[in-house]
This record gives structure tokens, sequence and C-alpha cells, in this order.
């Protein structure tokens, strides 16, 4: 066992602001060594991913297309230290403030849009993948979406609706891009503007969608989600279940 988890204490008014909101934006919080050490996981992912294309002489793979956009996940394992961030101080202080004494590491992958690529993320609540893709009905789980790079809207920063359904509702999948689509309002929603370094964490039933890069650098960010109990079906876990919190204390890798 870790000991009492103290990087990070929110006070009720920012407890109450995430539960109204949906969303916080923490600017700055990833240490600089955490940051290079997700900088370069996400190059040696990207990496990863391009040699496979290249043994199947293919240049799209999955949800990955060559020099585009890449979703790379469930990964961590295979890439140096990337467990040391996701299983650290900061990441338990803040499933302990926003999610409970109980957490889980979920889901975890890269994300990365490609310099000059016009390709949008739509609306969408998290929770809504899990359902249709045959899992049971669930508590929220924790999204913390780390800006690797300074997120802005010219480069597809991610935007939350506040206004929107807590709850989880109904989605459709565009016939174009194979996303599900829960909001078809005309609210632009939010966007989170911050420097890299920075975690914009939001619940699994919040809308949120992402723009397009239109700027001449890669736009890199890692997604870790944390749930408070495990999502399994009939066949099995979804992803991972594996303790960051028992009982309020971190649990070491």
């Amino acid at each position: 066992m870790g000991s009492d988890t103290d990087r990070l204490h929110f006070d009720d008014a920012i407890k109450d602001e995430f539960r109204d909101q949906g969303y916080l934006v923490l600017s700055r919080v990833i240490p600089d060594e955490h940051l290079q050490i997700l900088r370069s996981g996400c190059q040696y992912s990207i990496d990863m991913v391009n040699a496979e294309m290249d043994r199947e002489k293919v240049d799209v793979k999955g949800p990955n297309h060559r020099g585009k956009r890449y979703f790379i996940s469930l990964r961590y394992k295979q890439i140096p230290r990337v467990e040391e961030f996701i299983f650290s101080d900061l990441m338990s202080s803040i499933c302990l403030n926003l999610l409970g004494n109980t957490a889980y590491l979920f889901y975890e992958q890269f994300v990365v849009k490609g310099a000059k690529v016009g390709m949008k993320f739509n609306w969408h609540q998290d929770s809504a993948y899990v359902l249709n893709a045959g899992y049971p009905p669930h508590p929220p789980f924790l999204t913390c979406w780390c800006a690797l790079d300074d997120v802005t809207e010219s480069n597809g920063t991610v935007y939350i609706l506040q206004n929107g359904s807590r709850e989880v509702v109904d989605h459709i999948q565009d016939s174009e891009t194979s996303d599900l689509v829960g909001y078809h309002g005309n609210d632009p929603g939010r966007p989170v503007i911050a420097p890299a370094g920075s975690i914009a964490v939001f619940s699994s039933t919040t809308f949120h969608r992402s723009g397009p890069n239109t700027t001449h650098e890669m736009r890199r960010t890692y997604v870790a989600q944390y749930s408070s109990v495990p999502i399994s079906n009939e066949t099995g876990l979804m992803a991972f279940a594996e303790p960051l919190l028992l009982e309020g204390k971190r649990v070491s890798p």
C-alpha cells in the first residue's frame, strides 16, 4: 500500500463546481518529469504503430491513420515508465477528491491529431461508448484528459457542453466517421484552452467533442480513465480494473 494521498486537496466549492459543471481544468499540474515521460511515451507509441503498419504494408490500422491521427490504447505496459504517471500521487489525489475512496485504472490511450488535418470528434458521452460495446450501466467514471502540448481551438482542443444531460442518452452512429453522436443542438460548447501539463477532468456522462487541428504541429494528449468499480459483463472486463485507490489509500503498482 502507498501512503495517504496529499498532493491535491479540493475544497467544497471546487467539488461543487465539478458536480455542477461536469468538469474541471487543472492548469500545469503534471510535473515536468512526468510530462517528458508522457511525451516520450507518445512518440514511442506512434513509432510502434507505424512499424506495425510497415509490416502489414498499410497506412490505416484500426482507428490509426499514419501521420493523421492516432488512438493508441491499452498499451501502457509496453511503454517505458508511463505507469509512473498513471499510478502517481497526482492521479490518486484527483480520483480521491472527485471519484471517491476506491479507484481503478479503467482505460488509457494516447490521442494524437496530425498537423493540418481537419479531423474532428463529435459530441458524445464516454459512457455511451461503454454501453454501445455491450457493457451494463455503471457509475460514472472519471476521464483525465492530459495536454502534452498547449491546447487551443486551432489545434483541436476538447469542448465541454456545460448544459448537456448528466444522464447517458441514446447515441447514433455517424455514417462517415463511425463516431457515436448524442447531441445535435447548436451549442458550440466551451473550449479548454490550457498550457501543456494541464489536465481537463470530466465525468463520463459529460458531453464533449473536439475540433480539427489546423496548425503545423501535432496535437498530443494522453487520456487516463478511472472507475469506482470494475466494468465488466459476462465475457469479462471491458479493459482494465487495476487498483489505484483502495479505502482511500494509494496502491503501489
